[in-house]
């Protein structure tokens, strides 16, 4: 055996483990915080399949609401450190958490580990269609008409839906009745059904709605108009708070899974959403993929912590648990 033969042998078993590291040796869990049907549920379930294809193991998905998303963000933080449970989540629930809650059952930074960030979707503020108003202008006149009479219906209390229209009401002089849900589903059907007047929600799960006519879109968060709804302006355009607020998905793994594990789920989850059918159905959603890696999640998971801990401070929000 001559020399470089037994350097490869040496390097092929140097890197053994850490190949053995990054394989998946049965089924995958993706834990979604909170109820069926929002972004976060839509999106687990739009990658999943694709996700199973590349590891070679089953994906499920499985919703575990409760505690403004601390129930099922804390099923991760206990898992077991393999990389075989993930959470996927509106990363806002991270950052907002520890302000509202007296008592925290596991330390974000430490306890969870950023796998990729998703994709980031704008708000859709939207009405129910009886509300008597057509427009920006209209809803502010009304709002300030009807000081607290305007029902505002948000996914959980000290959820940016919910910190949004905090700041919604403050910026137009008036104030506004908030009625918490169990995620952003529950609240939009409250919006159709006529229960709540007004909601501030994810445009890929309230978009749908809109074009067809179950609700009335009023405007839009983020950078610029949204394709499919041309007519609602931007919250930039009006000059109202918060323009840049939306939701921004992320996927996470417990905090002490191996590097080389983070590595490989950070590698193949950004493959799949490069994927033309599913960037194609995150267009449809209203949303767009930003898949910038671990490090740049961690980055701004941290900036939206000191960002809206000012705001929950500043309003007194807070969550008894």
């Amino acid at each position: 055996m001559n020399r470089r033969t037994i350097l490869t042998a040496a390097v092929a078993t140097l890197a053994a483990p850490a190949l053995r590291a990054q394989d998946f040796t049965n089924t995958l869990r993706i834990i979604v915080p909170n109820a069926p049907g929002g972004t976060s549920d839509i999106l687990a379930r739009l990658i999943a399949p694709a996700l199973s294809a590349r590891i070679g193991q089953a994906v499920v998905v499985e919703n575990r609401a409760g505690a403004g998303g601390n129930i099922g963000a804390d099923a991760v933080a206990k898992a077991r450190p393999d990389g075989h449970t993930m959470l996927l989540l509106d990363v806002s629930v991270l950052a907002t958490n520890p302000f509202l809650f007296a008592r925290m059952p596991f330390d974000v930074e430490r306890d969870l580990a950023p796998v990729q960030m998703l994709i980031y979707a704008p708000y859709i503020l939207a009405v129910n269609n009886a509300l008597p108003v057509r427009d920006a202008a209209s809803l502010v006149d009304y709002a300030r008409q009807n000081p607290g009479r305007l029902n505002a219906a948000n996914s959980g209390t000290g959820t940016l839906s919910h910190l949004v229209a905090l700041s919604l009401a403050a910026g137009w002089g008036t104030t506004m009745e908030h009625v918490p849900y169990r995620g952003g589903a529950p609240a939009l059907l409250a919006l159709v059904s006529n229960e709540a007047n007004l909601t501030v929600a994810g445009a890929t799960q309230s978009m749908q709605h809109v074009v067809n006519g179950a609700m009335r879109g009023i405007a839009v968060t983020g950078p610029r108009r949204l394709p499919n709804l041309p007519d609602l302006p931007t919250f930039r355009e009006l000059g109202w708070p918060e323009p840049d607020s939306g939701t921004w998905q992320g996927l996470m793994t417990t905090g002490a899974t191996p590097p080389a594990v983070v590595t490989r789920l950070e590698r193949e989850v950004a493959a799949v959403l490069n994927e033309p059918a599913i960037r194609a159905r995150i267009a449809e959603l209203g949303g767009e993929v930003q898949a910038d890696g671990a490090a740049a999640f961690r980055a701004r998971l941290r900036e939206q912590t000191a960002a809206y801990g000012r705001i929950i401070q500043g309003n007194g929000v807070r969550i008894e648990g």
